[in-house]
């Protein structure tokens, strides 16, 4: 039977894929590629992340919160990634902060500055233990991606953009990048790919490819 591999939205074409292969046999055994583009937005705007920023300025923890979401926005994190962060990494003078990548990506030293810098200062100001990591939960321990992933989720469902996944934020920055005139390798180091096959989707639908086409 040939499996489709990809969401399909179409309830109907799934079962006729199924049953065009059950007749002919034709695909078997072959694998439907589809383009990362042709399977929906799975990002957010710049106005939208403004949104959810917004939506965090009324949780409970909204100087924690606020600083989470813009760190997985501008650093493209993993929600683990974010959790595995210490504040040993993090250099408020020089305004840096040591990226440590899983999956054997690319680790690197990028810069946090502007409301970013101003947002974790915020953050910072509130704590009051000896904890080495930069976010911890509510009962005093590291945070856990279960949690981070509530904490997107729920800020999405505030301000209106529906069910909100820290990967999101990754594309989202990715995207942002692209948009932005960033190439392939810029944004391939700065998100720790090892392979830029998972960067050129940015680099492909990006906005900026097509303007000025009419003037």
């Amino acid at each position: 039977m040939f499996i489709v591999d990809i969401e399909i939205g179409n309830q109907t074409t799934c079962r006729k894929a199924k049953k065009m292969t059950s007749k002919k046999g034709k695909f078997a055994g072959r694998k439907a590629v589809v383009d990362a583009h042709e399977r929906g937005r799975n990002y957010l705007t710049p106005s939208e992340m403004e949104q959810l920023l917004e939506a965090a300025k009324k949780t409970r923890y909204p100087e924690r919160d606020q600083a989470l979401i813009m760190m997985l926005y501008r650093h493209g994190l993993r929600e683990t990634e974010l959790c595995q962060t210490r504040l040993s990494h993090l250099d408020l003078e020089t305004g840096r902060i040591w990226v440590a990548r899983i999956k054997g990506g690319l680790s690197t030293d990028q810069p946090i500055e502007g409301r970013e810098l101003k947002l974790i200062r915020q953050y910072l100001e509130n704590r009051n233990d000896a904890l080495p990591w930069l976010f911890v939960s509510e009962r005093q321990g590291q945070l856990c991606r279960h949690t981070v992933i509530y904490i997107v989720g729920r800020a999405g469902e505030a301000a209106g953009l529906g069910h909100i996944t820290p990967h999101m934020l990754r594309h989202s920055c990715g995207y942002y990048l692209a948009n932005n005139g960033h190439d392939l390798r810029l944004i391939q180091d700065y998100l720790g790919h090892r392979d830029p096959k998972h960067t050129a989707r940015y680099t492909r639908t990006a906005a900026n490819r097509f303007e000025g086409r009419w003037e």
